[in-house]
């Protein structure tokens, strides 16, 4: 009877915490959509692009498994190729996926600060302020993202199970072991976390492990990382951020930019408008007094958990030995991204993650709530604790700050070039893809000016990935200074000016057509002309137009195409056959009228689209 007891309540505990856990799942996952709605993906450029050009060009080994390149992350290009596989043509489809991941790693967050904290509420606060950080631009916005989501969800694992095998007896051996599969896994996700070995030895360390097997077992995967990259790339040690060597930076340099991301935990960004949302120095007198405090409210917390520290004599070892290793992965993070000649905010994020994981731990210590599950009664004496009680209303304070203060930078991500040249990729997409579909391939598409320094390769690749064969066959773009290089636009031209005030793309071939080939009277697109016709005409750079004629009836003789330039009688046209050809002088670029008097009219065809009947096709250029 007890039994079934014991098991009624237990599946009474699971029903109600397996709803409370898909409610914070899809909480924080439709604020993960809410918060990125503004981010739009139509058009892939830069690295996004040469990766979708390896993709479609190349088989699966050797894109998964590229060899004598400089790096070897073959777990994030099996998941990119999946991307790109299931997505084909669908690049709208990229930030989704994105975001999914992004929400899930959210809600990995939540469950390890609600673990750390014993508060759902903090937990939830710690989830939503790093989905809402500044930081996941880059994960969201990029395919390539999804190499920096997976390896911070694999670095945050191996922190966590490390933290649990410092903590806990029974299940510590297992725990460790995950850590481990952790680690080798994310250095063939991004060979910077290799990195993280030493945490491994400062764990041991802090455990005084004593079986040599464990401390040889992070060494090894490591050696081994190291060998198979080796044998892969010719490199023994990752490459810089920037693909040099990463002996090439000198310590005082790395310094400086580990304390640079040490000051973006805080809030304070030193970087420039390239990597930056806001930077320090360009950052409002409100934005500034909202860091501030928050720094404030974290210093406060701080100071509460040493106390805690310098109070607690039962548990002072276990706090120092957990903050020792929170802080420790953060070092290493930033060391590891310091070693490259600039900054970006995406290499901050893992830190800002476990920075999250530490305040709710520091939450947990001065309330003594991280420890294993309380009983009643001293969940009873917790809600009176005053320190837990100020420690929440820290927190919660903090979040609330952080968030507006997150929010408000995100206002200006269009600032960031990489968030101006994606609204130019997707610019591009919407005028061509986005008007034509599948009648864009074969075209020649024009680009003038082509100040947004878009390349040859990306100009030959960008239209194949709306292609579902991945060829575009027949699709050409053309950079043009001015719509002088090219003649009068034909059906299977494109022309396209940018916008540098809005940072777009115009679809500027209707204009361009009828400026080259205005129709005034008798003249229409598909080249048929009435009996009488009027039309306008930009010569090109030789001056020469040339006319073919092609008169789909019975020729019987007599038949004859007058032609005057600005009023002028120029030449007389015997149609003598179906097909003729004519051609018409005058000065360089110039625009000139010409008309057009046909005595005969095509009797087979019933169609009337102006006054006058019609009477022939005349197709013109003017090269």
């Amino acid at each position: 009877m007890e039994k079934n007891v014991n098991y009624m309540r237990r599946s009474m505990v699971w029903r109600y915490r397996w709803k409370e856990e898909a409610l914070a799942f899809c909480v924080l996952l439709g604020f993960t959509f809410f918060i990125n709605s503004a981010v739009k993906m139509r058009g892939l450029y830069a690295e996004d692009l040469y990766r979708w050009s390896l993709f479609a060009d190349g088989s699966f080994m050797e894109y998964v498994f590229p060899i004598g390149g400089t790096d070897f992350r073959v777990l994030f290009n099996f998941v990119s190729y999946l991307e790109y596989f299931f997505a084909g043509p669908n690049l709208n489809w990229f930030v989704p996926i994105n975001i999914i991941v992004n929400g899930m790693i959210g809600y990995t967050l939540y469950r390890i600060a609600r673990r750390l904290s014993d508060s759902g509420l903090i937990g939830f606060v710690c989830a939503l302020l790093y989905l809402v950080s500044r930081m996941s631009y880059f994960q969201i916005a990029r395919v390539y993202g999804m190499m920096e989501s997976l390896a911070l969800w694999a670095a945050i694992g191996v922190l966590y199970y490390l933290y649990r095998y410092l903590n806990e007896e029974e299940s510590a051996d297992g725990c460790y072991r995950i850590a481990c599969v952790l680690y080798f896994a994310n250095c063939f996700i991004h060979e910077r976390y290799m990195a993280l070995l030493p945490l491994f030895f400062l764990a041991l360390l802090l455990r005084s492990e004593k079986k040599p097997v464990k401390w040889l077992i992070p060494a090894v995967l490591f050696l081994l990382a190291a060998l198979i990259r080796f044998a892969a790339t010719g490199r023994l040690l990752p490459a810089a951020e920037d693909g040099s060597g990463t002996a090439a930076f000198a310590v005082g340099q790395a310094a400086v930019l580990g304390f640079r991301q040490f000051l973006c935990l805080l809030g304070i960004d030193l970087g420039n408008i390239d990597v930056c949302p806001m930077p320090w120095e360009y950052a409002s007198r409100w934005m500034r007094l909202l860091v501030t405090v928050q720094d404030l409210l974290i210093l406060s917390l701080v100071v509460l958990f040493i106390l805690a520290v310098i109070r607690g004599k039962k548990h002072r070892a276990e706090y120092l030995r957990n903050a020792a290793l929170f802080v420790f992965f953060i070092v290493l993070c930033i060391a590891a991204s310091s070693v490259s000649a600039s900054l970006s905010m995406q290499w901050i994020y893992v830190s800002m993650a476990a920075f999250l994981l530490f305040l709710a731990y520091m939450c947990g210590a001065v309330s003594h709530r991280h420890r294993t599950e309380p009983s009643a009664a001293v969940r009873e004496r917790i809600r009176h604790n005053r320190s837990h009680i100020v420690s929440l209303v820290l927190i919660l304070l903090y979040g609330m700050l952080a968030f507006l203060s997150e929010t408000g930078r995100r206002a200006h991500y269009d600032e960031l070039p990489s968030r101006s040249l994606q609204k130019a990729a997707n610019s591009l997409a919407d005028e061509t893809w986005g008007k034509y579909g599948s009648g864009l391939f074969g075209k020649k598409i024009y680009l003038l000016k082509n100040s947004y320094g878009m390349s040859r390769f990306d100009a030959d690749t960008f239209f194949r990935t709306f292609d579902t064969e991945r060829k575009a066959k027949g699709t050409e773009v053309i950079f043009a200074d001015s719509i002088r290089e090219f003649g009068l636009v034909s059906n299977n031209m494109l022309i396209l000016r940018e916008d540098p005030a809005t940072g777009t793309y115009q679809d500027i071939t209707a204009m361009v057509r009828e400026l080259k080939c205005e129709p005034v009277r008798g003249y229409y697109s598909d080249g048929w002309m009435d009996e009488n016709a009027c039309i306008r005409v930009m010569a090109g750079s030789t001056g020469r137009i040339d006319l073919e004629l092609l008169y789909p009836g019975t020729v019987v003789g007599g038949e004859t195409m007058t032609i005057r330039m600005d009023g002028e009688e120029t030449e007389t046209v015997d149609i003598t056959q179906n097909i003729l050809y004519a051609s018409l002088q005058t000065r360089p670029y110039r625009t000139v009228q010409l008309e057009f008097e046909n005595n005969f009219y095509l009797e087979e065809e019933q169609e009337r689209r102006g006054e006058d009947r019609l009477s022939l096709i005349v197709n013109i250029t003017a090269d």
